[in-house]
């Protein structure tokens, strides 16, 4: 539910600012933008760090159960 009830409020709000504030409705687009390129960086991180966790594992070992 909050994956698509995010982006919709997100964009009520964004066509809010512009009709309250207008120019200030940039910033609030900026924000939201470095905030999603930080949590992108987050993801792109865990996955390649999972990646190459995977990789150095043997091959013998994966999926065994001690």
């Amino acid at each position: 539910m909050l994956l698509v009830s995010t982006p919709i409020g997100l964009g009520f709000g964004i066509y809010e600012a512009f009709r309250l504030a207008g120019g200030l409705a940039f910033l609030m687009i900026a924000l939201v933008s470095v905030i999603g390129a930080a949590m992108a960086t987050v993801v792109v991180t865990v996955r390649r760090e999972k990646r190459e966790e995977a990789a150095c594992q043997p091959l013998a070992n994966r999926g065994e159960v001690k």
